[in-house]
């Protein structure tokens, strides 16, 4: 009778199981499968619960009890990729902010931005430094559905040398000691102690800021900051634990020496020559370029929003903006799409695109630095960046063409991420 019991129990667990899969069908008039292929016209796209199951040519008819999803002539494609987000802060924010306000307050800051995030059609984002925990409640709060936004790959605190870029710069040391994260390092045996803090943190992935940065208090120009070993070290403890190294790098000494030691990317990459992209080619280091960023500081340029000290750094980069991510396409490194949002408005993501194609990317290679190459970078090629049977349910609709109008991404219709369907 135990027996019999427990068969009867495991029937009805299964029966359970499949009585409720949620079967989702989407009709569209043009898809796009993958940034790499030609389009396919109207198509049927089955989704069980959070994958898909099937993709077939023409106006399929639905199984009972589906739910429908009718786009008429719009293009289905597969959600984007957004490497650079600090969905924890706004735009023109005080950084004496960091002395007033709680890092609870990045977390409800961060709610609101990956909801916005998520319906400009970036239904996986990179998370590029937050505070110690925030990013990672974020993480957990779109994954269990508890907050609509992306899935996020997060950083937590990036690592910094002291009183560099990602330090806590322009205060009192003594209010220093008490903002501190803990995350500077100085030689290359600290440095691994930082990644292994990193990793035990729950980081995704290992952010650095390798060079000075352009909105920091710090006044030390862009170029350089960690050594040739202690990049070394960051770059081989990462690797060991299965973690990828993402790099903050302006000056071309700092992205040379970053993509030497192995660093996976190089963020923003501003003055990268060709020595530098050489470099970069040689080793498989993908360039990020956020060129949004530097939309969103020109607009606040010059309106006390901006210390004299940062001005003047910004001054330093505004006319080589862009001119990287066209020597970068002429010598075959990897273009992957990174925005930087939280310097410019969050949802305004997708303004990224046409400033790739300003720069020398054709419409459909800038389409795939925000699929396939960005799900590459990420390790998630086999979950992200297609629409194909067996992929994680992450699509989104728009009217017209991307693929000979980049444009049209900047306006999303409809938002589909992990088979949930934003509203």
């Amino acid at each position: 009778m135990r027996k019999l019991g427990m068969v009867a129990a495991a029937t009805l667990a299964l029966l359970g199981t499949t009585a409720y899969a949620k079967t989702t069908i989407v009709y569209a008039g043009r898809v796009i499968t993958d940034a790499g292929k030609p389009a396919q016209g109207p198509s049927t796209v089955t989704i069980t619960d959070d994958r898909i199951t099937s993709i077939v040519p023409g106006r399929t008819e639905a199984p009972a009890g589906a739910e429908i999803v009718d786009l008429g002539d719009k293009t289905l494609l597969p959600g984007l990729v957004d490497l650079h987000v600090h969905l924890t802060g706004d735009p023109g924010e005080d950084y004496r902010a960091a002395t007033v306000d709680p890092d609870e307050w990045g977390v409800v800051v961060g709610a609101k931005n990956a909801a916005i995030t998520l319906r400009a059609g970036f239904t996986t984002v990179r998370e590029a430094g937050s505070a110690q925990y925030t990013a990672y409640a974020l993480r957990r709060g779109t994954t269990n559905g508890f907050i609509e936004g992306p899935r996020i790959v997060a950083a937590g605190p990036a690592l910094s040398i002291i009183g560099g870029h990602g330090d806590v710069t322009g205060f009192r040391e003594d209010v220093h000691d008490v903002l501190d994260q803990g995350y500077t390092c100085t030689g290359a045996l600290e440095c691994a102690e930082k990644v292994r803090k990193a990793s035990r943190a729950g980081a995704d992935v290992i952010k650095i800021t390798a060079t000075g940065g352009v909105l920091s208090q710090q006044g030390r120009g862009l170029e350089g900051h960690f050594t040739s070993p202690e990049l070394q070290s960051i770059a081989d403890t990462a690797h060991s634990l299965g973690l990828k190294v993402m790099a903050h790098a302006h000056g071309a000494g700092g992205i040379t020496a970053s993509a030497a030691a192995g660093i996976d990317s190089i963020e923003h990459g501003t003055f990268a020559d060709d020595a530098t992209l050489k470099v970069m080619k040689a080793k498989g280091t993908y360039l990020v370029p956020t060129l949004m960023a530097f939309e969103g500081i020109r607009e606040r340029l010059g309106k006390g929003i901006y210390t004299p000290t940062v001005e003047n750094k910004v001054r330093m980069t505004l006319n080589d903006v862009g001119k990287a991510v066209t020597r970068a396409k002429a010598l075959g490194v990897p273009v992957a799409f990174g925005t930087d949002a939280g310097v410019f408005e969050h949802g305004r993501n997708g303004q990224e695109f046409a400033l790739l194609v300003k720069h020398g990317l054709t419409p459909r290679e800038a389409l795939a630095s925000a699929t396939t190459v960005a799900a590459k970078l990420l390790s998630l090629e086999n979950e992200i960046g297609r629409i194909a049977p067996g992929m994680s349910a992450d699509m989104i609709a728009v009217s017209g063409d991307p693929l000979t109008d980049v444009t049209v991404l900047e306006k999303v219709d409809w938002v589909m991420a992990r088979g949930r369907i934003a509203d």
